[in-house]
């Protein structure tokens, strides 16, 4: 018994590394697109995104069937449970990457800027793969890692912000691709905050704490 629950087992973390590279392909295919203005990498996020939404699915019926049918023991009881959790917050990432890919079509960065956005992408790329390794390898000091970098998401969204004040300061017109541009930064900062939670549940699960409770 305790050998077919361990095959599932590397079968769930086999399951969340996929779902953790789909999310990685749709994060830097939407980034892409945006600052090539490149139509075929974002249909390339968007159908990552529905990738994502489908293994999200997979990975939830096999969670449940080690929960009713393997009676999980308290330690295997958390990881599972914490890969329900988890792949809330990847499938949310997902999403988000499909709406920044969404938006390449009118939004476009001005010239010399797209050095802040192209970074914070590949910091919560980052973050994505991380967060996702600390579970399967349980790894506490690379999950808590994760959790640090997110200030420098944070860091970066407010260079960000900075940016796009002055330069619709400087020229009014450009006010909407501004604003447009800004909340591609947030969805970039979210899906970093996304990525925390995800760190968050993988200390749980090695812990049997959530960092919310300290």
């Amino acid at each position: 018994m305790r050998n077919k629950f361990e095959e599932q087992l590397e079968k769930l973390h086999v399951e969340m590394i996929q779902m953790g590279a789909l999310c990685e392909d749709a994060i830097s295919a939407a980034a892409e697109a945006l600052i090539h203005s490149d139509a075929a990498l974002a249909a390339a996020a968007e159908e990552a995104e529905r990738e994502i939404d489908q293994k999200e699915r997979e990975v939830e019926n096999l969670c449940l069937k080690l929960l009713l049918q393997q009676q999980p023991v308290a330690r295997d009881l958390r990881e599972i449970s914490a890969a329900l959790k988890m792949i809330s917050d990847l499938e949310r990432i997902g999403d988000q990457a499909a709406d920044i890919a969404e938006m390449t079509s009118y939004v476009h960065l001005p010239q010399g800027r797209s050095s802040h956005i192209a970074d914070m992408a590949r910091a919560v790329i980052n973050m994505v793969t991380d967060s996702v390794d600390s579970f399967v390898k349980r790894d506490l000091q690379l999950a808590r890692q994760v959790c640090a970098a997110d200030d420098r998401v944070d860091d970066l969204f407010i260079q960000v912000r900075r940016e796009l004040v002055e330069l619709i300061a400087a020229d009014a017109s450009y006010g909407e691709q501004g604003l447009d541009l800004l909340m591609v930064a947030k969805y970039l900062e979210r899906i970093g905050d996304h990525a925390t939670n995800v760190a968050e549940w993988v200390e749980y699960s090695i812990t049997g704490v959530h960092p919310s409770n300290n």
